[in-house]
């Protein structure tokens, strides 16, 4: 069965029971069918004073086609530690339709391990994406007007930083011209489109606490300056307003559940290698509220959505990991080692070998932050036993624990090898978690420990673009801020056709964009876009719904 297969065949719970479970009353729902829910504000408010749960953070090694299956572990252990008798939560990202029609198809998890209604999650789902779009446009919309009646606030047309969005990989929108077609329609001028999940709106939908702190956020937005430099922000143009009526709904979480019938939060969805890449601070305390045991992702490997979870959002949020699982293949490995897609049948010791070392650097880069690790090594059927115990081995070399994960094919009870190793490790291992920099350093001095302790860069360099636009965050009073990189997930390195472990390389930074509603500083290097293209085969080719509405290709 494929995976879409699988969960069209899912036995779900009606959702007010999943909710039931974990202490949420049938009046704090809103309800999207039987299946999907929205949980209100007096959840919250009721559970504040509950003790919180503990933080099980999942990553993953330096993405390749092979894959890796970061989500899949995530919600497969979380049915294993129900299976164990634990209170256990997961807390996910709402898929991108980007990546959805792009390379990926469904991204709700795979085999026995997803979340269900596997359709409606990943096809628009409670409309929280679109409305970040809507959101995000109607601020872009209220520029191009305010200008055309009469720029009161004085922007300068060549300075507009404020972007368009779309939930879709479109290279043909990532540069753009406006306003052609005479004066009734505006002042021309170049601009662009990112993709939604890149957007600020979805960034601070992810870093708002409540619908006031949403508000504050919207408010601090810059979309432009004048011709002498001074910001002017979305409060200024009275947007704040109706943009947080856009999002009112948006910003409560979204219930669903695992093919186990155990409950799922899934909840914001930036990218981490253009944006943050984890759930919202909401929904995680939320769940630390409900549950004993939290399990959330960030996205792509530790060098990004990892850095990023430590740095930005357990900052934020107040909280931290107990533990870090970090998500291998050996498939993967070997292709860190050298070899094609087409060449990972076999068994081949000498390239899994080589491909270690990009395991090795991503057990450092989360130890940095001072918390215990547990490799899960997702084992697939053309795993040979020498190889798998080659991993085993490298990994308890590197002082870190190890456990074989078989979630995709067994759902929870294929993963309570790695449950009880993560519960061992939360029991006995050391954690001292400690963000990696101090928010008031130098925005270079900050970009050089991530660049050289989290990708293994010898040295960072700036072009004259990016010089200028840190000299600019630093007038304005900006500087701050937590560091969020834009970089290839490719690579460990801002090249991505450097596999493995690189090193002696060099960071080049490009731009520097500041995200003063998100809260933190955007620098973008190497070739990376914040607008995704779709590739040459896109996974919409598969897909197709028939006359009685069932799809088919979604996964």
């Amino acid at each position: 069965m494929t995976d879409l297969e699988i969960a069209q065949a899912a036995h779900m719970k009606n959702i007010a029971d999943v909710a039931k479970s974990i202490g949420i009353n049938e009046d704090e729902l809103s309800f999207y069918g039987k299946y999907i829910a929205k949980v209100e504000r007096a959840a919250e408010q009721r559970v504040a004073n509950n003790p919180d749960g503990k933080l099980i953070f999942v990553t993953a090694i330096t993405p390749t086609p092979a894959g890796e299956g970061k989500t899949t572990t995530t919600i497969g252990l979380s049915d294993a530690l129900n299976d164990l008798g634990k209170k256990t939560m997961a807390v996910i990202r709402e898929p991108s339709l980007g990546p959805v029609f792009g390379v990926k198809g469904g991204a709700a998890g795979g085999g026995y391990a997803q979340v269900v209604p596997m359709e409606e999650i990943n096809l628009q789902f409670t409309g929280d994406i679109p409305a970040v779009g809507i959101a995000n446009n109607l601020l872009a919309a209220m520029i191009d007007n305010h200008i055309q009646h009469g720029n009161e606030l004085k922007f300068d047309i060549r300075r507009i930083t404020w972007r368009r969005a779309v939930d879709m990989n479109d290279r043909a929108l990532r540069q753009t011209i406006v306003a052609l077609g005479g004066t009734s329609n505006g002042y021309p001028r170049e601009t662009g489109f990112d993709i939604t999940a890149a957007s600020e709106i979805m960034a601070i939908l992810g870093m708002a606490h409540d619908l006031k702190d949403l508000k504050e956020r919207l408010g601090r937005i810059i979309v432009g300056y004048t011709r002498k430099r001074e910001p002017i922000t979305a409060k200024d143009l009275k947007a704040v307003g109706a943009m947080a009526i856009v999002l009112r709904n948006a910003i409560n979480p979204n219930l669903v559940q695992t093919l186990e019938n155990h409950p799922v939060f899934i909840h914001g969805g930036p990218f981490a290698n253009i944006a943050h890449g984890a759930s919202t601070i909401r929904s995680i305390k939320l769940a630390l509220k409900l549950a004993d045991f939290v399990i959330t992702e960030g996205g792509f490997a530790s060098d990004l959505g990892g850095e990023k979870f430590m740095d930005i959002v357990s900052r934020r949020g107040g909280f931290h990991p107990s533990v870090v699982v970090l998500v291998a293949t050996v498939r993967a490995l070997k292709m860190h080692g050298g070899l094609a897609k087409d060449e990972l049948k076999e068994e081949n010791i000498e390239a899994l070998k080589k491909g270690l070392g990009n395991l090795g650097k991503h057990i450092e880069n989360m130890r940095t932050f001072g918390l215990p690790v547990v490799v899960a090594l997702n084992k697939f059927v053309t795993d040979t036993e020498k190889e798998l115990k080659v991993v085993e081995d490298f990994v308890k070399e590197q002082g870190a624990r190890f456990a074989l994960s078989e979630v995709w094919e067994k759902g929870g009870q294929g993963g309570i090898a790695l449950a009880k190793e993560v519960l061992d490790a939360i029991k006995n291992d050391k954690n001292d978690f400690h963000y990696l920099y101090d928010v008031n350093e130098k925005i270079e001095d900050k970009v050089y420990k991530i660049a050289t302790k989290m990708y293994g860069a010898k040295d960072v360099v700036y072009t004259d673009d990016a010089k200028k636009d840190i000299k600019l965050i630093r007038k304005i009073g900006y500087e701050n801020l937590p560091i969020c990189m834009a970089k290839t997930q490719l690579s460990l390195s801002d090249n991505p056709k450097l596999i493995g472990r690189p090193e002696g390389f060099t960071v080049t930074i490009r731009n520097v964009r500041l995200s003063a509603g998100a809260g933190f500083i955007i620098p973008i290097s190497g070739s990376i876009m914040t607008m995704p293209g779709l590739p040459k085969h896109p996974a919409a080719e598969n897909m197709d719904i028939d006359e009685n509405g069932k799809i088919t290709g979604l996964f």
